[in-house]
């Protein structure tokens, strides 16, 4: 007979160990991440504590959406690792002037080229193999999409066939109109996503906007959903601020295997959006589809919408140049990539294919990086 007190589970242990995890690493990349502005900290610890603080962001971000509900929760996510990447730009950029002018186009480049190719490629195929076909709401991520393209082709491409200023460089004057532009149409898509027309953001049958079509999960409770906010609050930052201890020690692995400085933009795009990136999965793997859509592409709006008009507001007050427009080979890629987007989003359904397609073009893309 059992004896009693002896009938856990190991799946139970696994639970509580993994709440355990996601309570602590928060505070423990906020710990280090404090640790490290004082004293230079081991490369491999930092990179461990980086990886636990970026899981439990997810956790905790989860947490959150599912107490406000959709869309307002991927959209909460999108803004917060969005304002990350912003302070880690800028501190960039006034940490070495010398790399300034080309790692807001690079590292925002880098980030659409992840979200579209590698975000929307392993989310359209996980969710595939598990549930063979799945189906979105067309008229929302065609407006999303209809937004991301002005968004880059204005920000990242225009600046090319200007003639008010030499290169690939927008005058202060254009780049304040092109900034006002940007946050002019991020703000309006978010009014239509979370007000006007939310339920064109909303999974078929989701009638409660609880993101879980006819889903009954008790939401959290406020007291769990502020812990987890400030949790989620203190992993972001610890992200940020051990990326940029690591960041001396990136360059240097950049530097030994002769990459281009383009690459450093990659791995900070990488690094940043993996929250986003890991809920975004896991939600195409458990049929939201939506969701996973709405993670992205709201992420890919909100690296543009917002990063671009912060990088132009640094540059116009410290007089620092930025190069905004892409090379040919990085402009063909953006474009095909868009018109491919465009039509996998077309018709409301997804296989297989369209994941396959889209992981075959980011491949193109890395590659191409570390070999121009």
């Amino acid at each position: 007979m059992p004896r009693r007190g002896c009938n856990r589970s190991p799946m139970t242990a696994q639970i509580r160990l993994s709440r355990r995890a996601n309570e602590i690493f928060p505070m423990l990349g906020f710990i280090a991440a404090l640790a490290s502005l004082a004293m230079p900290l081991n490369a491999w610890l930092v990179a461990f504590i980086l990886m636990g603080a970026v899981v439990a962001a997810v956790h905790h971000a989860e947490v959150i959406a599912h107490r406000v509900g959709e869309p307002f929760g991927t959209l909460i996510l999108a803004l917060a690792v969005t304002v990350i990447e912003v302070g880690l730009i800028l501190t960039l950029m006034q940490a070495e002037p010398e790399k300034a002018q080309t790692l807001a186009r690079d590292t925002v480049f880098a980030a659409v080229m992840v979200i579209v190719n590698l975000l929307l490629g392993l989310c359209l195929l996980s969710g595939a193999i598990r549930h063979h076909e799945q189906r979105f709401q067309r008229t929302g991520m065609g407006a999303a999409l209809a937004t991301l393209t002005v968004l880059t082709v204005v920000t990242l491409v225009l600046p090319n066939f200007t003639s008010s200023a030499p290169g690939s460089y927008y005058t202060p004057v254009q780049l304040g109109f092109v900034a006002a532009v940007s946050l002019i149409l991020y703000g309006t898509f978010a009014l239509v996503q979370t007000v006007r027309h939310r339920d064109y953001f909303l999974p078929e049958g989701d009638a409660d906007g609880d993101g879980v079509p006819d889903a009954h999960a008790q939401p959290p409770t406020i007291q769990r959903t502020a812990i987890s906010g400030a949790l989620l609050l203190a992993s972001l930052v610890a992200v940020v601020l051990l990326a940029k201890n690591l960041s001396p020690v990136m360059g240097l692995l950049l530097a030994e295997w002769g990459a281009p400085p383009a690459v450093l933009g990659v791995l900070i795009a990488a690094l940043i959006l993996a929250p986003e990136g890991l809920a975004a999965v896991r939600a195409a793997k458990a049929d939201r589809l939506q969701t996973s859509l709405n993670l992205a592409l709201g992420s890919a709006l909100a690296t543009i919408g917002l990063t671009i008009p912060a990088v132009a507001v640094l540059s116009i007050i410290t007089d620092l140049p930025i190069s905004l427009g892409l090379d040919a080979k990085s402009t063909v890629l953006l474009f095909l990539s868009l018109i491919v987007a465009s039509q996998t989003l077309a018709n409301g359904r997804t296989t297989v294919l369209q994941g396959v397609i889209h992981l075959m073009l980011f491949a193109i893309y890395l590659f191409t990086t570390f070999v121009p």
